[in-house]
């Protein structure tokens, strides 16, 4: 094929230019037909996660615990902060910029006059790099929803959703019911079907049903248990006692363990997975931007909660953290999102908050997200304990917090991938630069 480009950063620069970022295509008529003609298949267990909230870290936790059994382990996983190729681990390490394009070009080889969005035509080429690779398991993270997206093209041996709440209601509805119907296409016929959601919507199980998936829901074919020291999971026939917990920090973080803990279950003929292994790899476990606290002080946290559903969980977290004598913000969000529902649980907690525009065209104004969160100034405020502030970037915004935050402060920055993503850019930059 002619004139294709060499480097990863020249395409994804192409693939960027073919479809504009706006632009979501619904439907998994192109990606199947590119999918056949390439004979993309796994000859390895595939494990499917979905949901609202929960997915990366619960794809994280699978990976660590495998990864300790000794097993090859193909990961996808999106979207990244800073490289590409945080998308696709194999083993552990990233996937290579010559592997990436290798794959591209598999892609574009096979799929002749087929259109494919930025999204679609970047997960076919990961799902061939991992095919390829020779791994013991993949585990694959579902972008949005479920029954449409492209990486549903792929029947997993497990699938897992972890919550269902509102997010992109133009894309899949404005009712958890609607929601949790979406998240529930990638459960398939005689397979387990994992539900986390402590309150599952009754779409979502109509459907296991219906389709004849092996449903397991948690409080009934799963659980856990436990204390300030440890805790323990209790499946269908299988029990892990007196488990450290995550080094994943949150709220919800033992039903994301959990739903991990169930998947494993399942496959325990498949992928056999000792005690000692699980401790390890939930004690081990590391993912970005999920409730993150950066070494040093001013205490600083990245957390990608971007719906109301994770702004409490992130609320909560921060409720449990101790004293502090003010909270920065940094905050930037996306104009589609329920931006009231986001600030709502955060309010109590932020003393300052320093709003940035984000490089999308779907950013919400730090203009009009400043008029917003003035206006939330509380009553009793005195002179230098309430303040707003609208910059042009998360960098600015965090230069801005960091220098007006005392050591025994703390920055929370929050509301999207791209303002956390722009922070740790920033801070990479700055140290890079001393």
């Amino acid at each position: 094929m002619p004139n294709l480009p060499t480097t990863l950063p020249a395409w994804l620069a192409l693939l960027e230019s073919r479809h504009a970022e706006v632009h979501i295509d619904m439907g998994l008529d192109r990606v199947r037909a590119v999918k056949e003609r390439m004979g993309l298949s796994f000859d390895c267990p595939v494990i499917m996660v979905a949901g609202t909230n929960g997915k990366g870290s619960t794809c994280a936790m699978l990976e660590s615990i495998l990864l300790r059994a000794g097993y090859k382990v193909g990961l996808y996983i999106k979207p990244h902060f800073l490289d590409f190729n945080e998308r696709a681990r194999i083993g552990g390490e990233l996937a290579t910029d010559e592997a990436l394009v290798a794959s591209f070009n598999a892609v574009e080889e096979r799929r002749g006059d087929v259109s494919l969005t930025y999204f679609e035509f970047t997960t076919l080429a990961i799902m061939h790099l991992l095919a390829g690779s020779s791994i013991d398991v993949a585990i694959l993270e579902v972008g949005l929803g479920g029954r449409l997206d492209a990486v549903n093209v792929i029947d997993a041996d497990v699938a897992i959703v972890t919550s269902v709440d509102i997010d992109h209601t133009d894309y899949l509805g404005d009712t958890r019911e609607k929601i949790g119907f979406e998240k529930a296409g990638i459960f398939r016929p005689g397979k387990a079907a994992i539900c986390s959601d402590p309150v599952p919507p009754a779409s979502l199980i109509a459907h296991a049903e219906e389709i004849g998936a092996d449903l397991w829901l948690l409080g009934r074919d799963f659980n856990y248990s436990g204390d300030k020291q440890q805790w323990n999971y209790g499946g269908r026939s299988q029990r892990r006692n007196s488990l450290g917990y995550p080094s994943l920090r949150g709220a919800n973080q033992l039903l994301n363990a959990s739903a991990a803990l169930a998947a494993l279950e399942v496959l325990r003929l498949e992928l056999p997975v000792g005690a000692q292994e699980v401790r390890t790899g939930l004690v081990l476990v590391e993912l970005p931007g999920r409730f993150q606290v950066l070494p040093g002080r001013p205490t600083v946290i990245l957390d990608v909660a971007h719906n109301p559903h994770a702004a409490s969980a992130l609320a909560q977290n921060l409720g449990n953290m101790g004293f502090h004598p003010f909270t920065y913000a940094v905050f930037g969000i996306m104009e589609d999102k329920d931006i009231d529902g986001v600030i709502a649980p955060m309010a109590e907690f932020v003393d300052h908050w320093c709003v940035a525009d984000l490089p999308s065209p779907r950013s919400a104004s730090s203009g009009k997200l400043a008029e917003k969160l003035a206006a939330l100034r509380p009553l009793d405020a005195k002179e230098g304990e309430y303040s707003v502030g609208a910059f042009a970037d998360p960098a600015q915004a965090f230069a801005n917090a960091m220098s007006r935050a005392g050591e025994n402060d703390r920055i929370v920055v929050f509301g999207s991938f791209y303002t956390v993503a722009g922070v740790m850019a920033a801070r990479k930059s700055s140290i890079t630069d001393k």
